[in-house]
Formats: C-alpha cells, sequence, structure tokens
C-alpha cells in the first residue's frame, strides 16, 4: 500500500458513497468512559451526513436500558448464536436512533456478558465479550447482506478485525473488496491478556498469526494484533503519530509501528460545534461569541457562585475537566499550583475523578485554599459546559496526549487553553506571541515543575495585560476544528485503503517465523 500523508484542507467528497461497519465499545450519549465516545458518535454523524452507509455496532450495556429510549429489535438479528471457546453464546442486535439525529445505531444485547455496572471490567472474561462485540459485528454485516467497504475499528477492543476478515470470515466473498483501518485512540491500553485464552479467540490455526514473542512471554496483545493485521492504522492527531513510533511514547508498540511507518496516519480528531458552541450552547446562562463577549461574564459569575468561589470578576480563573490519571501530568500540579496559589492570586476549578491519590489531593487543595479552590469529583456535563464558559483558562499539563477535545472546546468558548506541547495539545494549540499577536494559547515544552510554573505564570502576566488577552481570545475563537474539516479527511482516507491493493502478506509475518 502506498504511504498515506494527512492531507491540508478540506477535502470533497466523491460521489460514490462508501459502506462503512464502525465498531466502537463507547459511542456518546450511549455509553461514555472518554473521548472515544465522542468521536465514534462525531465521527459517525458526519459519515452519515455526508450521504455515507454508516453501520455502527455497540454494546447495548446496561446503563442504556435505564435511558428511556425507543429500542427495537432488528426481526432479521434477533436469536443468533455463535460459540466461543466451550460457550454457545446468544445474543441478539437491535437498533436506536442516536437523540438528536436521523442516525440509527445497532446494540449488541447480550445480558450475559453486558449487562454489568461498568463498561469496562477487572472480570476474567473481559476478552470474551469484546471478541463477542469483534465477531458480531462481522456476522451482522453477514446477516444483512452488507459488504463494507471499510471497518472502521477504534481501540483495542475492536482489535481482532482485523485479523478475522484475514483468517475466520476470509472466504467469504463479501468482504473481499473490505479493508480494516484500526485507530489507536490511546496506546496505553492495549487489551493485554494470558495466553491461555487462545482457544476462545475463534481464530483457526491462531498460534501461527499472533506475535510469537508474546506468546512465548505467556500473553496475547489484542492492541498489537490490530496494529499487525489492519490494512491501515491511524491515530488523533499528527504529532502522537510521530510521537508512538519512539520509545517514550510508543508503550512497546514502537518497533512494530515503526514496521508499518507507511501505513500509519494521524488526523486531528474534530469537535462537535452543534454541542460546544457558546453562541447556542443551551447549557449555559448566557450565550456569547467573539462579536459578544458579555454573556462570558455571566457565565463566570455564576460558577462562581454556584461553587463557592470568591465572585470576583477579575481574579482570573484556571478550570479542569478531566480524569483523574497521571497521564494528565496531575503530578505537576501537585507539586506546582500550591505553591502558586499562595504567591499570586488567583481561582482554581477542577471537575473530575479517578486515582484516589489525585482526588484526594484535590479535596485537601480545596480545604486549604477555600473560597479560591473547588473539586467537584464525579462528572457533570452542565458544569464541563459551565466551566469551559466560565473560566479564563483551561489547564492540560499532560505527559502524553494523543489528541485531546477540551482544548479545542476552550478555544471556541474564549478560555484560554495552557498546555503542554505534546500529541493533539501540539497540533491544536499555537503558543501566543505578543510581538506579532499570533498564537492562540500557552505552550510548555518541557515536562517538569519549572515549565508548568512558567506557563501558568506567562498566563497570569497575559491576563493582565487586556489588549493582549483579547487578541489571544480572538484568535482561539477563529479556530475551526469542526468534524466538516476532519471527517472529510478520514473520507479520503477511507476512500484511498478501499481502492488499494490487497496486502496479501501478513503484516508484521517475520516475528511468525
Amino acid at each position: 500500500m502506498p504511504r498515506m500523508t494527512k492531507s491540508s484542507g478540506r477535502v470533497v467528497a466523491s460521489k460514490k458513497p462508501l459502506r462503512i461497519c464502525l465498531t466502537s465499545s463507547e459511542f456518546a450519549p450511549f455509553a461514555k468512559a472518554g473521548g472515544l465516545a465522542d468521536v465514534s458518535a462525531a465521527l459517525s454523524a458526519y459519515l452519515h451526513s455526508a450521504g455515507h452507509d454508516v453501520r455502527v455496532l455497540l454494546p447495548r450495556y446496561a446503563r442504556i436500558d435505564s435511558m428511556g429510549l425507543d429500542i427495537e429489535p432488528v426481526e432479521s438479528l434477533q436469536d443468533l448464536q455463535m460459540r466461543i471457546g466451550d460457550q454457545e453464546v446468544h445474543y441478539a442486535i437491535d437498533t436506536v436512533t442516536v437523540p438528536g439525529t436521523d442516525l440509527r445505531i445497532f446494540l449488541l444485547r447480550c445480558p450475559q456478558f453486558f449487562g454489568r455496572e461498568s463498561i469496562y471490567t477487572q472480570d476474567d472474561d473481559e476478552h470474551v465479550r469484546f471478541t463477542l462485540l469483534s465477531r458480531a459485528a462481522i456476522e451482522m454485516c453477514q446477516q444483512m447482506g452488507f459488504a463494507p467497504h471499510i471497518f472502521s475499528c477504534h481501540d483495542w477492543q475492536t482489535g481482532m478485525i482485523p485479523l478475522y476478515l484475514r483468517t475466520t470470515y476470509a472466504r467469504d466473498k463479501l468482504f473481499a473488496e473490505t479493508r480494516s483501518v484500526f485507530t489507536i485512540h490511546n496506546i496505553g491500553y492495549q487489551g493485554v491478556f494470558p495466553a491461555h485464552v487462545l482457544g476462545q479467540l475463534g481464530v483457526d490455526g491462531a498460534e501461527q498469526h499472533l506475535h510469537q514473542d508474546d506468546l512465548n512471554a505467556g500473553v496475547i496483545n489484542f492492541l498489537k494484533t490490530a496494529i499487525m493485521y489492519a490494512d491501515l492504522v491511524t491515530t488523533v492527531s499528527p504529532t502522537y503519530a510521530r510521537e508512538i513510533l519512539g520509545d517514550e511514547y510508543g508503550m512497546g508498540m514502537n518497533d512494530l509501528l515503526r514496521e508499518r511507518a507507511s501505513t500509519l496516519v494521524g488526523i486531528l480528531n474534530g469537535v462537535d460545534y452543534d454541542e460546544w458552541d457558546p453562541a447556542v450552547d443551551t447549557l449555559l446562562p448566557a450565550n456569547y461569541s467573539a462579536s459578544d463577549m458579555s454573556g462570558k461574564a455571566t457565565c463566570k459569575s455564576v460558577l462562581q457562585r454556584e461553587l463557592g468561589l470568591q465572585e470576583e470578576a477579575d481574579t482570573p480563573l484556571v478550570g479542569i475537566v478531566s480524569r483523574l490519571a497521571g497521564q494528565k501530568g496531575f503530578d505537576l500540579v501537585e507539586k506546582v499550583v500550591p505553591r502558586m496559589l499562595t504567591e499570586r492570586h488567583f481561582s482554581f476549578v477542577v471537575l473530575g475523578s479517578g486515582e484516589p491519590q489525585l482526588e484526594s489531593f484535590f479535596a485537601w487543595l480545596q480545604h486549604h485554599f477555600k473560597g479560591r479552590v473547588c473539586f467537584y469529583k464525579g462528572y457533570n456535563n452542565e458544569l464541563a459546559h459551565l466551566i469551559e464558559a466560565g473560566s479564563d483558562m483551561f489547564l492540560m499539563p499532560s505527559r502524553y496526549e494523543p489528541c485531546g477535545l477540551n482544548q479545542m472546546y476552550s478555544l471556541r468558548y474564549g478560555t484560554v487553553p495552557v498546555v503542554r506541547e505534546t500529541g493533539g495539545l501540539a497540533d491544536s494549540v499555537q503558543h501566543y506571541d505578543p510581538t506579532t499577536g499570533s498564537g492562540t494559547g500557552v505552550v510548555f515544552r518541557d515536562y517538569d515543575e519549572q515549565g508548568l510554573e512558567w506557563a501558568l505564570n506567562t498566563a497570569l502576566d497575559l491576563y493582565d495585560s487586556k489588549s493582549h488577552w483579547q487578541k489571544m481570545v480572538a484568535n482561539g475563537m477563529a479556530m475551526d476544528y469542526s468534524w466538516e474539516q476532519q471527517g472529510a479527511e478520514y473520507v479520503e482516507l477511507f476512500r484511498t485503503a478501499s481502492e488499494s491493493p490487497y496486502e496479501h502478506r501478513m503484516p508484521g509475518s517475520r516475528n511468525n517465523e
């Protein structure tokens, strides 16, 4: 396959629509643990609106049944069964309309595996749950007589699909022209299981197809398998695509990814501006736009009042909405922010949950700086929107960040991103230059205390300079990271993959000798 490159500018879709089966373990608003849900939903909506035939399969988790949705069984996709190891698994497929759209998606109903409280578990059958999802996506297409040009697979939970298409289902002429595109949303999550589950994967002669070094080490890696066998591997920003080729960010996949470098592409995620735009955001107490920012001051006042912060219009407010994990750079926040709160006057609001020690730190910070810090443990969508609108700055000091979405939300909301130069943060935020008036945020390079302290001080100093601050805010609000831009690049990529000759050699085959 020829080398794929990220295009610049908007791509005009061909008249010929594509047939796409998109399979994901998350899809907003039905099932969300992170950004994967937003991307799966937004990309599917874009493909549908652009006239492509996109069939989405998502597990019907227990939480979906509590949403009061009009879920209907697909008559031809009931009472299905599949053998997984020594189990005869019974399942069915239903359909539901995505709220606010006319896109209908498919739900894999199998309470035995998906009727649990959490999307992801630590249960011993986690590999079986997502083996079922992957095989059911293919067999759903068989039952419907749907021949996809592209199987769009997302993260390790669908990582076996590329291998299945080349082995178990390779003789089905329905898939003769089908290509697989596997998207890495976060390479840190790989789906590693003991090698003794081999017989449950449903792959004939599985031993010869899986990575031999892994098998010798007694493990099977779903993400690695996807990288080996997908026709095309994508990830969620150009910078992250380069970073994961190296030792620091490759998480053990870097050698294999370098073998596949000619078919590795980074496309920055898009933003759903129907949901994330302060001019139309129904969750805000006041709307505003670049031409009339008065509503932002109202949002800040409401945010301060509702969270018990000192109501001071001129005090800079720094916001965070995040999963509380080491990847997100909060070890630096622990070392820097308490000291800076004693040295400079600003307020701080954090919405999120995650690692217990980080939750404890932010709870301590709130107690120690009453009226200046608020920590809301958990997730609240309305509050997330209010923090984006009411904050002056949004902090993302990530150790690594495949793409990130909040920095792009912040730009649209006139909230200056303060970010580390990594992954999608580097691709979407440009450091502000006071001499030229160009740039959209504050960007620091080195992952250390000095870097974060410099970035926060720089942002606070710029806040004190009204002309520079207004210019930086205006620059950010003018940026366009919509799915109309980014989705078109996926279409171009899918079309190129679908028109490329089939690669009969198994990628990574030298590892199987």
